[in-house]
């Protein structure tokens, strides 16, 4: 699966103790228009996955280039995700990346297991898009890349 070209994003959340919590993503796609439905994987090892089990709520941001440190801070197990200067809020107060291509409000509609990861799927309660000119970063290869 290294060998398939895939968006990156950061999904982010606040656990049942208000503290943000958030992680990584390259298995992110759209499911179904009507209702708008988007799937999201997150590793069962994840620090944050504790907080997605029960999270009636959660925010995806679509990463360019610019946003690599922050793709990388969030995908460190360990690491405070939210020191970063890169984040902004959501108007439902989530965090967010600042500046990203797109950022998505859900709201949790189901969960699924799926081996090592669980399968979080939401309902797509508000978008916000960024600037028509911005490049989206890729996962290819275990690396982050640029489109050419």
């Amino acid at each position: 699966m290294a060998r398939f070209a895939a968006g990156v994003v950061v999904v982010t959340t606040l656990g049942d103790d208000g503290v943000p919590r958030g992680f990584t993503a390259s298995s992110f796609c759209s499911v179904s228009m009507h209702p708008p439905l988007i799937l999201v994987c997150l590793a069962n090892s994840a620090d944050s996955h504790a907080a997605f089990t029960s999270c009636e709520n959660f925010a995806v941001s679509v990463l360019g280039p610019e946003h690599r440190p922050l793709a990388e801070q969030f995908a460190t197990k360990g690491a405070d995700k939210f020191a970063s200067p890169g984040l902004s809020l959501t108007p439902a107060g989530l965090p967010a990346a600042a500046g990203a291509l797109a950022e998505l409000d859900c709201r949790t509609h189901a969960r699924h297991p799926a081996g090592d990861h669980t399968i979080l799927i939401g309902r797509v309660s508000g978008a916000r898009l960024g600037q028509d000119t911005a490049t989206p970063m890729v996962y290819y290869d275990r690396s982050f890349r640029l489109l050419a």
